[in-house]
């Protein structure tokens, strides 16, 4: 198997998923004690969040583009990005590495359109919902996307940052988060993307109108194909 280069630590809750994910497929795939060949390069959240409520994204970038270089030099093979946010400054990281990217909205659309998916809403971080990055890449592959209402896009946000990456569950976000999907389903989605790495950590299919589709799951089980392939 290829090694798998893992820039993560956005929030390290959602990384230690992928962790026990890839090596939860490798193990399903290969049999026995078969785990990944992984390299995992985890920042400091706390800087990262910083410069990304400064709207300081090229300094972000420049940072993860130094830890994708170190990746690239300790022997892997090419790059996962744990986090659906920091896929904003993807140009930068990989304008500073020679490893391939697996873009986490490419794996998500590519899942998508096998299943005839195409009008599809879209939680996440406010800067995923309300900067065009990420849905202007979805778009490009056909996708309609909705987000939600500017207070429900607060609400998932605050969310995010304030309790789940901090590894805080309350029922009281769940139940916001349901209204947020129902919502979103009246207004003609065919599913929900979780655009979000943390989000799973709180929502299942239980409370959904509509399908859903993890990008953590998602991206975690791509890395394993790529590693595979």
């Amino acid at each position: 198997m290829k090694t798998i280069g893992l820039l993560g630590g956005m929030s390290w809750e959602s990384t230690s998923l992928y962790y026990r994910w890839i090596n939860e497929e490798t193990r399903r795939r290969r049999g026995g004690l078969h785990s990944a060949p992984m390299m995992i390069a985890s920042v400091d959240f706390a800087r990262i969040e910083r410069l990304q409520h400064q709207n300081q994204w090229e300094e972000a970038g420049r940072l993860l583009a130094e830890e994708a270089k170190r990746l690239e030099h300790a022997g892997a093979d090419f790059l996962v990005i744990a986090t659906n946010t920091m896929h904003q400054v993807a140009p930068i990281i990989q304008s500073g590495t020679e490893l391939p990217l697996l873009h986490i909205a490419d794996a998500t659309a590519d899942v998508m359109e096998a299943d005839g998916i195409r009008r599809v809403g879209l939680l996440g971080t406010r800067f995923t919902m309300e900067k065009r990055f990420y849905i202007e890449r979805l778009e490009d592959r056909g996708f309609e996307v909705w987000v939600p209402q500017p207070a429900e896009r607060d609400r998932v946000h605050s969310v995010i940052y304030e309790e789940l990456c901090q590894g805080v569950i309350r029922e009281e976000s769940r139940t916001a988060y349901r209204d947020v999907m129902a919502g979103l389903a009246k207004r003609g989605a065919e599913a929900i993307i979780l655009g979000c790495t943390e989000i799973t950590l709180l929502i299942g299919e239980e409370d959904s109108p509509l399908p859903l589709y993890d990008t953590t799951h998602i991206h975690a089980l791509r890395a394993v194909d790529w590693a595979a392939g």
